[in-house]
């Protein structure tokens, strides 16, 4: 079973799409209106929940915890994630209370590492691993045909002295053939 060809460039698919995507997206936000916050209903603000529990707090998507001095803050949408000032990582929690950013953010840096490895590796998988049982494929072949070649060259010459026994034995029997052993040699030399 022969083995597909090595196409680098087929690895690169995926990315290039991603980036095509966030291209378009990047287009799609420059014609629409910047992004908003949605409306709170009067009398929700996020300031409403400090004092109080996270659970409280993070119902509303909009709003932040901070577990540190347990205020209840607008989330800071102009940068995705909030400033050390405003609430340290390890502190911070929005949408869920057990998961804070500092983590949230080892974690993706964890998962987008794991990922790199797996490419990469699937690179060097295909390019070079397949590429050396390529060369181990071919020294065989090499060899298989060195050795048939080999083969048909000693039955060659086998069949030729073969032929040239066969000729020197009519020859001998004719008297064509320079032979000491030949009863009429010795009367053709005198």
């Amino acid at each position: 079973m022969e083995a597909a060809p090595c196409r680098p460039w087929a690895l690169c698919l995926p990315a290039v799409l991603f980036l095509w995507s966030c291209s378009a997206a990047e287009e799609d936000r420059a014609t629409q209106p910047a992004f908003t916050a949605p409306p709170r209903p009067p009398g929700q603000a996020c300031g409403v929940f400090s004092g109080k529990t996270c659970d409280q707090c993070i119902q509303n998507t909009s709003c932040l915890w901070c577990n540190e001095n347990s205020l209840c803050l607008d989330y800071p949408v102009r940068s995705i994630i909030p400033s050390s000032t405003l609430c340290p990582l390890s502190e911070a929690r929005w949408g869920v209370c057990w998961v804070n950013f500092e983590a949230v953010i080892i974690t993706i840096a964890v998962l987008a590492g794991l990922l790199l490895l797996v490419i990469a590796g699937c690179c060097c998988y295909c390019c070079y691993c397949r590429r050396g049982r390529q060369r181990e494929r071919l020294t065989e072949e090499e060899e298989r045909f060195i050795r048939d070649q080999e083969e048909k060259r000693l039955q060659s010459l086998q069949r030729k002295h073969e032929r040239k026994a066969k000729h020197d034995e009519i020859r001998k029997k004719y008297g064509l053939l320079q032979d000491s052993d030949h009863p009429y040699s010795r009367y053709e030399n005198e």
